[in-house]
């Protein structure tokens, strides 16, 4: 229809005029068609996203106020803390006080060699031991797991998860997080490439960084059609247009997962070389505790059943991918 529009179009023009504006308008269809077949595959593209946390620093225990002994708001009758009750330890006195007194000064400098010590341990890493109390240290990974289109029964397990996961609770992301690794590895002979990235970081910077991580995974995608983060779900419906298979039983077509963790202490993960460090990069983010685990989020494309990505995209779009 369009191409008889133009060439209806350029007939009606004189010959001069006809002889500038037919090249371009033969540049502008073929920009024209360009631009539509690229929306269409892209259309198809979209990523599913299920996973939350918070990075709250812990509550440290307040203690108890001390007891008063006497009505003066001391411990020595008379009131006070001052000369009266140390004057028998150094020979003005004797009896119960003067021992009561050393105990004290034992206590004292006990105290202090403590903190002397605990100031030390912190002065190697630049934080007190106060400060590693609410600012702990935190580790912050990613891995990415590229496989064959043969595996297209993950796309229905990671869907299943999103639909039926607790995402509210550290319970119910640790769970996510162990599911979502096990359908990994039941996959091993589909694993084409991986990739693995992790920093160690301070509770109070590691938001950030798990941010920066899930960001350059969504920003790769054309949309969200199936989402579960912290208990909002949405489900995108599918249109018409986007219901076509993509010959998906052409082979060299492939399904990426991305699983981002953030974990209380340490997680080094290994440089994903060989299909062995990657299933061991996977137990070890499968192994990780309720306890430890802050914050997690999954993050897989194509979402729909059936789609997937060409070799041409997986190439232009995840150059940081490794063949295994």
């Amino acid at each position: 229809m369009l191409p008889t529009l133009l060439s209806q179009s350029l007939r009606s023009l004189p010959r001069r005029l006809k002889a500038l504006v037919k090249p371009l308008m033969v540049v502008a269809l073929v920009l024209l068609i360009s631009f539509g077949q690229a929306d269409g595959a892209w259309a198809a593209r979209g990523g599913g996203r299920m996973g939350g946390g918070s990075f709250r620093a812990p509550v440290r225990p307040t203690a108890p106020a001390p007891r008063n002994y006497s009505p003066g708001g001391g411990y020595y009758p008379g009131g006070g803390f001052g000369f009266p009750f140390l004057l028998p330890f150094f020979g003005f006195g004797g009896g119960f006080g003067g021992l009561f007194t050393l105990m004290i000064v034992i206590a004292i400098a006990n105290f202090l060699v403590r903190s002397f010590r605990e100031a030390g341990a912190g002065d190697g890493d630049g934080y007190s031991a106060s400060s590693t109390s609410t600012n702990p240290p935190v580790a912050v990974a990613k891995l990415q797991v590229g496989l064959l289109s043969e595996a297209r029964a993950l796309q229905d397990d990671l869907n299943r998860i999103a639909l039926g996961a607790d995402t509210g609770s550290s319970q119910g992301l640790a769970r996510l997080l162990q599911e979502t690794t096990l359908a990994l590895l039941r996959h091993p002979d589909y694993w084409v490439y991986g990739a693995s990235e992790d920093k160690q970081t301070r509770l109070l910077a590691a938001e950030q960084e798990f941010n920066r991580f899930t960001l350059a995974a969504r920003s790769r995608f054309s949309g969200e059609t199936l989402s579960n983060v912290n208990r909002q779900l949405s489900q995108a419906e599918p249109k018409a247009e986007l219901m076509v298979n993509h010959q998906a039983d052409a082979p060299g077509e492939y399904i990426l997962a991305t699983l981002v963790v953030a974990v209380q202490g340490h997680l080094d993960l290994p440089d994903i070389r060989s299909s062995a460090d990657l299933r061991q990069a996977l137990s070890q983010i499968g192994a990780v505790s309720s306890d430890q685990l802050l914050a997690v989020e999954v993050l897989w494309t194509p979402q729909r059943s059936g789609e997937t990505l060409t070799t041409d995209e997986m190439i232009a779009e995840y150059p940081e991918l490794k063949l295994l």
